[in-house]
């Protein structure tokens, strides 16, 4: 079973068949394996390998969470978190990126999520890696403050109009040369490894999967749309419980 084969509704397991020829069946959350992929090191093509150090697979980071029942409260766009869970700074499959600093690791206060949202970003992540063992990490940008609530511009750059409730992350689409770090133009871009990221969170269960207008990337009408602002990472929402 792929780790991330969860299909919410006709739309999505309509639009996975177009995708794979087959429909999969639509397991709970609870049903997913937690195997991992040992970490390896990776060797970057027309550059330098990344250093070899000891990473975290995704048992090991979710037995150092510290995990809460967490509730989103109100919407996206006005509302807060309860009980929420921080992010890792990294693991052995992902990377986080400070998006006002242009640095790694992002500020641990931009981190925290539901529960949910937490446990969807590592599965989805290392089914990822699984699928591509040779591709560079996966590179996470803001999820919501600890309680959630208004992350506009006073907390820098641009801001977010939503992130409130614990439900939104952002992820920044691979990049060709296999850098750590935010790409810069759409021509950077992966476009293929993009696209399967954008494909296994549709298969997670996203409400919404924003995507930048110069991307070229598409998925089901209505969960894959496109918005300004987006063209160096998507943007993943999942449904209110």
């Amino acid at each position: 079973m792929n780790l991330v084969a969860v299909a919410a509704t006709l739309t999505v397991a309509t639009w996975v068949a177009t995708r794979s020829g087959t429909t999969p069946a639509a397991p709970s959350f609870a049903s997913i394996p937690r195997t991992v992929v040992v970490g390896r090191e990776r060797h970057r093509a027309g550059g330098p390998s990344r250093p070899a150090r000891r990473l975290a697979t995704r048992r090991q980071l979710e037995a150092s969470i510290v995990w809460h029942r967490s509730g989103a409260i109100g919407l996206p766009y006005a509302g807060s978190l309860v009980g929420g869970v921080r992010l890792p700074r990294e693991g052995v499959h992902f990377f986080t990126w400070d998006p006002v600093l242009h640095h790694s690791p992002d500020r641990p206060w931009r981190r925290f999520g539901t529960d949910r949202l937490v446990r969807t970003l590592l599965a989805v992540i290392d089914a990822y890696a699984a699928a591509h063992p040779h591709a560079a990490r996966v590179g996470i940008g803001d999820l919501s403050r600890p309680h959630g609530g208004d992350f506009g511009p006073r907390f820098g750059g641009l801001g977010h109009v939503s992130h409130q409730n614990g439900l939104d992350a952002d992820v920044y689409y691979p990049r060709r040369d296999e850098r750590e770090r935010a790409p810069l133009a759409v021509d950077q871009i992966d476009h293929r490894l993009a696209q399967d990221l954008v494909d296994r969170f549709v298969r997670a269960g996203a409400e919404v999967i924003f995507v930048g207008p110069s991307t070229d990337l598409d998925g089901p009408a209505g969960i894959v749309q496109v918005l300004v602002h987006h063209d160096n990472h998507l943007h993943v929402r999942l449904p209110a419980e």
